[in-house]
């Protein structure tokens, strides 16, 4: 029996000391997010044989995530096959990316089956192209960026303390007010992992950043690190009426992200036109593409999740 357990703020080390020592540089496992949409996955976790290892709940399908960690890999991933049985479901795994792909098919050839779905790729960009936004094909960005500038001389960006918070949530309220978010079960949930996160952002480990024009925020941004070289922006909220605080927000934080990150994984488009067109203005170095990886006996359809 795998010893699993509920994941809380107080198991931040003990997780970020698997995460930031591996390669893995899916939005996943990033300890914020674990944490922050528990509510929604039931998300727990344990570490067997220097492994560290997930199980959650998509919708009603239970699902594992690629274990973390250095070792026998193939005898853990027969320990979670064995978890998956008692608990009568298929044994699947999400948020499995193509190197991981590559050891599945290694240890275990031709016992699974990868679906693959875009909408769940994530987009890792250069955290210098952000920063710096040089070259011909960043013209537009930095036009943008000067623009905003111009319009806004006296704008100021300063970090998210504790006593900043209430003006985020105040933000996001009217932003969801706008976007009609609780009228909707994506943005409903994203809306709640929010709040859950600006409430315990010290505790998860966060670090973000608020812009201010004429004394008042019109945006805000916040993230951690996934690993030991990428940073991972989880949220970027702005007020749309004023032009280029996104592209502006953008820019600030990247430039505040400590340079030992070399990427920075500004996570899914979740098959949103617009915003997979935003994210691919900003010339991604990857696309992460990532799967669901289940054995070819329980074959199943993609999992929303």
């Amino acid at each position: 029996m795998i010893p699993f357990k509920d994941i809380t703020l107080a198991d931040r080390d003990t997780i970020t000391a698997f995460t930031m020592k591996s390669d893995r540089r899916n939005c996943d496992l990033s300890f914020s997010n674990l944490c922050s949409w528990r509510f929604l996955y039931d998300t727990q976790f344990a570490v067997i044989d220097d492994f560290l290892v997930f199980k959650f709940w998509a919708g009603e399908q239970l699902a594992y995530m690629m274990p973390v960690g250095n070792g026998d890999l193939k005898a853990v991933l027969r320990k979670l096959i064995e978890d998956a049985d008692k608990e009568k479901h298929n044994f699947c795994m999400l948020g499995v990316c193509s190197n991981m792909r590559a050891d599945l098919e290694a240890i275990l050839p031709e016992r699974f089956i990868f679906t693959e779905d875009r909408a769940y790729a994530d987009y890792i960009y250069l955290r210098s192209d952000l920063a710096t936004l040089k070259g011909k094909k960043f013209q537009a960005k930095r036009n943008h960026i000067n623009r905003f500038r111009n319009t806004y001389p006296d704008y100021e960006y300063t970090p998210i303390t504790p006593d900043r918070i209430q003006e985020c949530l105040d933000l996001e309220a009217e932003w969801c007010k706008v976007n009609n978010c609780d009228q909707q079960e994506g943005t409903g949930n994203e809306r709640r992992a929010l709040i859950y996160a600006l409430h315990n952002f010290e505790a998860l480990g966060l670090t973000g950043g608020i812009l201010h024009v004429n004394g008042k925020i019109v945006a805000f941004t916040f993230g951690m690190p996934i690993n030991h070289e990428t940073f991972g922006v989880h949220v970027e909220k702005a007020d749309t009426s004023i032009d280029g605080a996104y592209a502006m927000i953008n820019y600030e934080f990247a430039n505040r992200i400590p340079e030992q990150y070399i990427y920075i994984n500004r996570e899914e488009d979740l098959g949103i036109e617009g915003l997979r067109k935003a994210k691919l203005s900003y010339q991604p170095v990857t696309i992460l593409e990532k799967y669901m990886a289940c054995l070819k006996d329980h074959p199943m359809d993609m999992v929303r999740w």
